[in-house]
């Protein structure tokens, strides 16, 4: 996306952001730290990708509302979206970044198989359905930045993967209280925690938290695995995906302050050592390298990096998106947040501190 003019570097555009953190706050601390050439595109990207997720979730024909986002996907790609500020909003970012299609397909299979109530047997199975929900988006984010070479982008997957494993640790109880369980079943009768019983009274035990600390563990190395990554993103979007990887993973190291804790109460970070956190990331961000001998793509993520992912497709190109100036871009873009902070209100949520 083109740089924004000066009028829009301001007060405007951040307003917007603000609107937005009834979502996630973590993506909106660490957005602030994002240049303006990049900002606008991510939050539209993450404003479809919200709008899809609420969409699938509230309940009804699941698989009719999957049906008629892949339809929006459909009309979106061939130039021609729906009113909705958020489908044209995603189509700007289609059209100026030749977005691979096969991003959204993925995150959409990953709404489905929420729908569906799947259980993951084991870390792998765990780290397909991670791969689609979160892999997603940071393969999206990494490809709008600029850097599209396969192992940059994988790097940006396996953070995407890391941050989800961290809110399935922490968010046990709370998945459990909805009928969900997402801890890998083959670890959970390892570690003698049957998982139809568990969910019929979910409890903190010693053999739990084995579980929890082993998902921490698996994080926590897919954290350091893809920090080499950033070091080959634009120097001016280091500090804000470092910030992302780094509040993130402080949920875990808060999780085991905690006692390991994620049945009786959620974790959440606190707002100052937050900053510390952005404060460090955009100190830090300069001093990362790239490793001379990188290490192989988790196998999950594999299927998002091929090389026919990686070749936009040409008919992009030539589609008949309209030519709309800048200004009526951002136009759309803050007509979308306004949109739905009234639908946030209007649904009276309460947001969630991460």
């Amino acid at each position: 996306m083109p740089h924004l003019s000066p009028e829009y570097d301001s007060q405007d555009l951040q307003a917007c952001v603000a609107m937005m953190q009834g979502g996630s706050k973590t993506f909106f601390a660490a957005s602030r730290l994002l240049p303006m050439r990049v900002r606008a595109a991510a939050i539209a990207l993450y404003a479809f990708c919200r709008v899809a997720d609420d969409l699938v979730d509230q309940g009804g024909d699941a698989q009719a509302n999957l049906s008629l986002l892949k339809q929006r996907l459909d009309l979106i790609y061939a130039g021609t979206p729906t009113d909705a500020v958020e489908d044209h909003a995603l189509a700007l970012v289609v059209q100026h970044h030749q977005l691979p299609r096969l991003f959204l397909d993925a995150l959409l299979e990953g709404f489905e198989w929420d729908a569906q109530g799947r259980r993951y047997q084991t870390m792998e199975d765990l780290q397909g359905y991670a791969a689609r929900v979160a892999a997603t988006v940071g393969g999206m984010m990494c490809w709008i930045m600029g850097p599209q070479a396969p192992l940059t982008l994988a790097r940006a997957c396996e953070l995407g993967v890391a941050m989800q494993l961290t809110n399935i640790a922490r968010d046990v109880g709370e998945d459990a209280r909805n009928g969900r369980i997402y801890l890998p079943l083959q670890w959970l009768v390892e570690a003698g925690v049957q998982p139809d019983e568990w969910l019929q009274n979910p409890k903190l035990s010693s053999n739990l938290k084995t579980v929890i600390e082993r998902v921490l563990h698996e994080a926590d190395q897919l954290y350091r695995q893809a920090q080499a990554g950033i070091a080959e993103l634009p120097a001016d979007c280091r500090a804000a995906i470092l910030a992302a990887s780094l509040i993130y993973a402080e949920i875990g190291h808060q999780l085991r302050r905690d006692g390991l804790d994620s049945v009786s109460h959620r974790t959440v970070v606190s707002t100052r050592r937050k900053l510390v956190l952005l404060a460090t990331a955009w100190t830090q961000s300069g001093w990362i390298y790239a490793q001379r001998n990188p290490v192989q793509p988790l196998k999950a993520i594999e299927f998002l990096i091929a090389p026919e992912v990686l070749n936009a497709d040409e008919r992009m190109r030539t589609l008949n998106f309209p030519n709309r100036a800048m200004p009526q871009r951002i136009e759309w873009v803050l007509g979308l947040f306004e949109r739905l902070e009234n639908e946030r209100r209007g649904r009276k949520t309460v947001s969630q501190p991460l």
